[in-house]
């Protein structure tokens, strides 16, 4: 970077950094209370709460992920973003008013509340394990590989520490400091995430076409031009076949393994999408100390916003793809989640300053949200029921920050040198295929004790084991036990080049897994329920005008929808 780069970025961080400072003293005199430590009670406006909601989730996975998988598969990775908006208003209209009304305050609390304390410590001990050394891990991985490569490399460290400091600054004063500078962070992430979309596309048709002078719009006909099977939201299913690295149809197997065409819409994605949204202390906490207005119209705003997400986050991808095959991408290897920092290098001085920023705001944010949910889980779940119930308001606040400190430092010691292997296949992939395997258990146990009454404790505790032992099965056992093809499921075979090895692969698509293994959790939790006591004294009673929508609201739901609508018919 240029020194107009480094300064574009030093005034982003100075502003982040100034901002929380003064949010911090604003509420300084609060600042003993868990509630507004955790939750921000009473204090996120809806805008707050939707900025908050997409800085949280835009993170490395997807600039870096989501751009490698454009890179590879084109628009039908979009399914992702745009199937998240009407996940958003499922979980406003139907699921945020139950977790209001019952003065839910954490994931675990709801799973005490409403089955019993064995099912909500071991689902408290899963998510601080999945956040911590999945989710955190992969975050500070991959958004330290992309600022390193887009540095030139052999700062990956060094840019990792960083990271964890400046996550650590905003973190450490709590969801209202996280929640505003999101504002800012969100701010930062749209306007360098289109000013780089916008020159990447230029830059498409300046070396494509010829021009001296790139043209934006003419830069996207060029990549439809060029690219079409890039812009096909639906895959074909593939022939199931062994066949050489080399070969279009081994490529296509792969990208049918994480998109598995129109299958994938009839359970996995919205099984990803819900449990996500709406069973997610990383995301709902956000919402949780707000009223039921305030709340719903900031995620529904959050909802909207998704819609334009895979502008930024996948475009760049499919435009680093058209320029590499033409042989504009020097020094850059083909591997997909290098994609989006190889089209940042033909970005001009200043702006790439501020591609960084975007990028770096998206980490940022991420990592704070996520370490937050972290310390709220483990200090009002775990440390304030079993470790010291007489724990006071400061002390709990106190062992928050110590939380939030452990588990940057625990992440630190996983990504150091890529233990987890995040790397390998793709960090996109890698976070949603092994998250996947406990989100059948988990949105089967929250779906069921939302709307069936009949649903036990003991039907949750073997769904969450069943559903995450299926999912282990569906992934690694069950080729061998029923063979490829089955009314279950079609396994592919395929070969794979990892770290300059080629490996013969038998995979089943992980969202036909994760469907299956939802199913048949569900269907066994009901026969359970079914053999429990009729009436449960621990069920929600539920006020179905606490449903209702007022007029605004919807108007907001139907644009979303129709816009929706608009891009799946343009792009099928």
């Amino acid at each position: 970077m240029e020194t107009l780069d480094i300064i574009v970025f030093l005034v982003y961080f100075v502003l982040i950094i100034g901002y929380g400072l003064w949010i911090y003293y604003r509420k300084k005199s609060k600042s003993s209370d868990s509630k507004d430590y955790f939750l921000a009670e009473g204090s996120l406006t809806w805008w707050a709460i939707g900025a908050s909601l997409i800085a949280s989730n835009i993170s490395a996975e997807q600039f870096i992920g989501m751009s490698g998988e454009g890179f590879f598969v084109g628009i039908a990775i979009a399914a992702y973003e745009w199937i998240a908006a009407i996940a958003l208003i499922i979980v406003a209209i139907w699921f945020i008013p139950i977790y209001l009304k019952n003065k839910i305050y954490t994931m675990p609390q709801f799973l005490e509340v409403r089955y019993n304390k064995s099912v909500s410590l071991i689902m408290a001990v899963f998510w601080l394990f999945l956040y911590i050394i999945v989710n955190l891990s992969s975050i500070l991985y991959l958004g330290a590989l992309a600022i390193d490569t887009l540095l030139g490399g052999n700062n990956f460290h060094a840019i990792m520490i960083t990271l964890l400091i400046m996550a650590l600054l905003i973190g450490l004063g709590g969801m209202k400091v996280i929640g505003f500078t999101d504002v800012i962070q969100v701010a930062v992430l749209i306007i360098g995430g289109f000013a780089t979309v916008y020159m990447a596309l230029q830059i498409v048709d300046q070396r494509i076409n010829g021009r001296e002078i790139g043209n934006a719009f003419a830069g996207f006909q060029t990549l439809l031009k060029e690219a079409p099977q890039h812009f096909k939201l639906i895959l074909d299913k593939p022939s199931v076949s062994t066949t050489t690295l080399a070969m279009p149809e081994n490529l296509q197997v792969q990208k049918y393994v994480v998109l598995p065409g129109l299958a994938m819409y009839f359970a996995g994605q919205w099984i990803v999408q819900l449990n996500y949204w709406g069973c997610n202390q990383y995301i709902t906490q956000r919402a949780l100390g707000a009223d039921l207005k305030t709340a719903r119209t900031g995620i529904l705003f959050a909802g909207f916003l998704k819609l334009f997400m895979p502008v930024i986050v996948m475009l760049p991808g499919i435009a680093a793809y058209v320029l590499y095959s033409k042989g504009h991408l020097q020094g850059f290897n083909g591997v997909k989640d290098g994609a989006y920092s190889a089209i940042l290098q033909f970005l001009p001085t200043g702006l790439k300053g501020l591609a960084v920023a975007a990028l770096t705001a998206a980490i940022v944010a991420s990592l704070a949200g996520k370490v937050n949910s972290i310390s709220t889980i483990f200090t009002l779940d775990i440390y304030k029921k079993y470790i010291r119930s007489d724990a006071t308001e400061i002390q709990m606040v106190r062992m928050g920050r110590w939380v939030i400190i452990s588990a940057m430092l625990i992440a630190l010691a996983f990504t150091w040198t890529d233990v987890l292997g995040i790397g390998g296949e793709g960090g996109f992939t890698f976070i949603q295929k092994y998250t996947g395997f406990i989100s059948p258990g988990v949105f089967a146990m929250f779906f069921l004790g939302m709307f069936w009454k009949r649903t036990t404790g003991t039907a949750a505790l073997v769904g969450v084991v069943l559903g995450f032992v299926l999912s282990v099965f569906f992934n690694n056992f069950a080729v061998d036990f029923f063979g490829k093809e089955t009314w279950l499921y079609t396994a592919f075979t395929y070969e794979k080049l990892e770290n300059g090895v080629v490996h013969t692969i038998t995979e089943i698509p992980f969202l036909i897994n994760m469907a299956w293994s939802f199913f048949i959790t569900v269907l066994m939790m009901i026969l359970i329920s079914f053999a429990g006591p009729k009436i449960n004294p621990k069920a929600f009673e539920i006020d179905r005008t606490m449903f209702k929508v007022d007029p605004k609201t919807m108007v907001l739901i139907v644009i979303t929808i129709l816009l929706l609508t608009a891009l799946y018919v343009r792009f099928w």
